[in-house]
C-alpha cells in the first residue's frame, strides 16, 4: 500500500515502476552498467527505444566524469529491434524511420556508437568492436523477420567481417563506376539484394553499391583508410537508399544532387500507412521495381556532369 520502507513497510514492492516501460529499463539498465561490473541491455521497438534517451544522455554524461575520476563504468546497450518499416503491419507508430536519428550524431564524438546490420552474421563482429571502444551507449538497429543468409560470394560482396569498418561493398562496379548508391538499414538492404542487384547484374547500370553499418565506426578509421575505402569523389556523386530519415545519410550524400535522388521513407512528406512490410515498402517507393528506376535516373543525371558540381 506504500513506497518501500525495509522497517515500517516490508511486503510493499521493492521497485515503484510505472509509465512507459522503456523509461524503466534505461533507469534500471544504465544502473548496471554503471557499477561497471554487468552490461544493462534495454531492448523493445526501436520507435519507443527513443524514450530511454534522457537515461542515455545522462549515463554519457556520468561515464565522462567517472572515468576522468578514475573509475570505469561499462557500456549501456540501447537495442533497438524492430526497427522501421518492416514492421509495417503495427503502424505507422511502430513502423518508425526516425528512431537512428534521435541518437547519431547526437553524443559527443566516441560516447555513442550505432550500428545498422544488414543480417545476423554481421552482428556480432560489430558488437565486438564497438565495445572493445568502450562507449558510454551502443545502439544497435535490427529488423523483425528472418532471412535465409545471402550468398556474398554470389552476389561478389565482402566479407561479413569487414562491417567493422562501419562500410562493405555489396557489389563493386566492374569496369569504371557510373555512381555509387549507400544502402541504409537492414529492411530495405534485403530488398537491394534480392531485388536490385540482380537487375543491375541483368542488365543495370554499373555502379558501387555500399551497405552503411556504422558510421561511428567508419570515422573511427584513420583518415587514410577512410579514403582508400570510400574515396572522396564517391562522396561528392553519390545517392542513398535508407530505411531511416534523410539526415542520417547527410556524411555520405554531399551533392544536393544527391540528396534530389536519395530514397527514404519521408520522401513524399508524409507518414506511412499500416500494411504488411512489402505493401509499405511499394507505398514508400522503395520497392525493387522503384529502386530500380531510381538508380537508373541518378545515373543518368550524373551524366550531365554539371548538375553535380
Amino acid at each position: 500500500a506504500g513506497n518501500f520502507n525495509t522497517q515500517s513497510n516490508p511486503l510493499s514492492r521493492r521497485l515503484a515502476a510505472g509509465g512507459i516501460c522503456e523509461d524503466g529499463m534505461a533507469a534500471l539498465c544504465t544502473g548496471i552498467s554503471a557499477f561497471g561490473k554487468h552490461i544493462g541491455v534495454a531492448s523493445s521497438y526501436g520507435a519507443f527505444l527513443a524514450f530511454e534517451h534522457v537515461a542515455a544522455r545522462l549515463h554519457a554524461i556520468g561515464v565522462q566524469a567517472a572515468r576522468e575520476a578514475g573509475a570505469d563504468p561499462n557500456t549501456f546497450i540501447m537495442f533497438n529491434g524492430h526497427a522501421s518499416l518492416p514492421t509495417g503491419e503495427d503502424g505507422p507508430t511502430h513502423a518508425d524511420p526516425q528512431s537512428l536519428q534521435l541518437v547519431q550524431d547526437n553524443f559527443p564524438k566516441g560516447a555513442c556508437i550505432t550500428i545498422t546490420p544488414l543480417e545476423v552474421d554481421e552482428i556480432w563482429p560489430l558488437t565486438v568492436k564497438a565495445l572493445s571502444m568502450r562507449p558510454a551507449v551502443f545502439a544497435p538497429f535490427v529488423v523483425r523477420p528472418s532471412y535465409a543468409f545471402m550468398d556474398r560470394e554470389a552476389l561478389g560482396a565482402e566479407p561479413a567481417a569487414n562491417t567493422v569498418n562501419g562500410v562493405y561493398y555489396l557489389r563493386r562496379a566492374k569496369g569504371k563506376a557510373e555512381g555509387t548508391v549507400f544502402v541504409q538499414g537492414a529492411g530495405v538492404g534485403r530488398i537491394v539484394v534480392e531485388e536490385l542487384l540482380p537487375k543491375l547484374a541483368k542488365n543495370g547500370p554499373d555502379v558501387n553499391v555500399v551497405y552503411i553499418t556504422s558510421r561511428e565506426l567508419f570515422e573511427a578509421l584513420p583518415a587514410a583508410e577512410q579514403e582508400k575505402i570510400l574515396p572522396a569523389e564517391l562522396f561528392r556523386t553519390a545517392m542513398g537508399i535508407t530505411d531511416f530519415t534523410l539526415p542520417t545519410l547527410d556524411c555520405w550524400i554531399n551533392s544536393q544532387a544527391g540528396r534530389r535522388h536519395t530514397l527514404y521513407p519521408h520522401r513524399d512528406g508524409r507518414f506511412l500507412a499500416s500494411a504488411s512490410a512489402a505493401k509499405v515498402y511499394a507505398e514508400a517507393g522503395l520497392d525493387g521495381e522503384h529502386l530500380f528506376a531510381a538508380v537508373c535516373a541518378y545515373v543518368e543525371n550524373l551524366k550531365r556532369a554539371e548538375q553535380w558540381l
